[in-house]
């Protein structure tokens, strides 16, 4: 319940993050197939699809840690069925991550951002 809890309260938070950077949340929480899609963006006239990982401080792995390669290959999949049925398979693409590490001792959030944190774009997989 508390893992659910804080993987929702990470995605507010990305999604409030990148809006102040004007990216726009069309979508959240999407399932295609095997795989979920954290959050889907339009920064101009690209579709940025984003996972969010949520972690505190001082755990045994850092918050890009956990989007290992399973996890970009799930998402890239998620993405092709989300494209295909929203017919959006001409549109450019790329995957982000948003970390967000928070620090118990002091009560802070440190947000990164990563743009195109990982290859494949729709080249790779039509």
């Amino acid at each position: 319940m508390w893992r659910e809890r804080a993987a929702r309260c990470g995605e507010r938070i990305a999604a409030e993050f990148l809006s102040l950077r004007g990216m726009e949340v069309v979508d959240r929480n999407v399932r295609a197939g095997r795989g979920e899609i954290d959050l889907v963006a339009r920064d101009r006239e690209q579709v940025v699809f984003v996972e969010v990982k949520f972690r505190t401080a001082g755990g045994k792995a850092g918050p890009f840690d956990a989007v290992g390669w399973k996890k970009r290959e799930d998402v890239a999949r998620a993405a092709a069925l989300y494209l295909a049925r929203r017919g959006l398979l001409d549109r450019s693409v790329r995957f982000d991550v948003v970390g967000i590490t928070w620090r118990s001792d002091g009560g802070e959030l440190l947000v990164q951002h990563v743009p195109n944190a990982y290859p494949g774009g729709r080249n790779q997989f039509f």
